[in-house]
């Protein structure tokens, strides 16, 4: 794992997250929802582009699913829509949409000191309900949504928001998400890219973005993360060595 972008030093002391995807196993839900809302604005859609809409902010994926522009009267009825079928459609799951290991790897990167924080697509009131009926929203610290940015991915600026809440350095924090944009996004923030292989995005669309880390499940991701911490003996060699160096001047 490289610290810095490519020091060689292990640093990482913080870890943002894609949330659908990558903690929340919701791509089939939310698949079968937009091609349901796609449906009522009469528009035919095939689950495999409802799954790749999933990840993008609600107007550029509507308005592709739906062949309209973004600011287009059946794309903003089909957000509305939406949005008002996730609870009965999606949140009804609760702690089933979690992926396996997600809230046991959560809890032991917090025991490593880890600073957690999700950003993702979705509104953050939506994100906030969903961590919190998966059960994990007390695991993560702050969640920043769609709604608390000028520009949403691929653009840097939730990630790096995520890590200046956490009081963190970008080049200290992985980014762990499942699609290519994800990883380019880190990448641009200086972040560690770490995909998982379970969401949207293959093998290889991922492990083409270079220095992309891959995990194909989340005890990887923790192995990954806890691994690039600070060891405790060289923080208390390299405090030592400041005292040395501050006594001879």
């Amino acid at each position: 794992m490289r610290g810095a972008r490519g020091t060689g030093v292990d640093t990482l002391r913080a870890a943002v997250f894609d949330l659908d995807g990558t903690l929340a196993n919701t791509l089939p839900a939310i698949s079968k929802l937009l091609v349901k809302v796609a449906a009522e604005q009469g528009c035919s859609v095939t689950a495999r582009q409802a799954a790749a809409a999933i990840g993008k902010p609600p107007g550029p994926a509507f308005g592709r699913l739906l062949g309209r522009p973004e600011d287009d009267g059946r794309v903003q009825a089909a957000i509305n829509r939406y949005r008002e079928l996730f609870s009965y459609e999606v949140l009804c799951q609760g702690p089933q949409l979690l992926f396996p290991g997600v809230s046991a790897g959560l809890s032991a990167l917090r025991a490593h000191g880890v600073e957690l924080a999700v950003a993702t697509s979705k509104p953050t009131r939506s994100a906030e309900a969903l961590l919190d009926v998966m059960g994990i929203r007390d695991l993560v610290g702050p969640v920043i949504g769609q709604d608390m940015v000028r520009r949403g991915k691929p653009h840097p600026e939730m990630v790096l928001r995520a890590a200046g809440r956490l009081g963190v350095a970008a080049w200290q924090t992985a980014y762990v998400g499942d699609t290519v944009g994800d990883m380019r996004m880190a990448v641009t923030a200086r972040m560690e890219p770490v995909a998982v292989t379970y969401g949207v995005g293959t093998f290889g669309e991922l492990a083409a973005v270079a220095g992309t880390r891959m995990c194909s499940s989340f005890k990887d991701v923790v192995s990954v993360i806890a691994a690039a911490r600070p060891r405790p003996a060289m923080a208390a060699g390299a405090a030592g060595a400041a005292r040395a160096v501050q006594r001879r001047r």
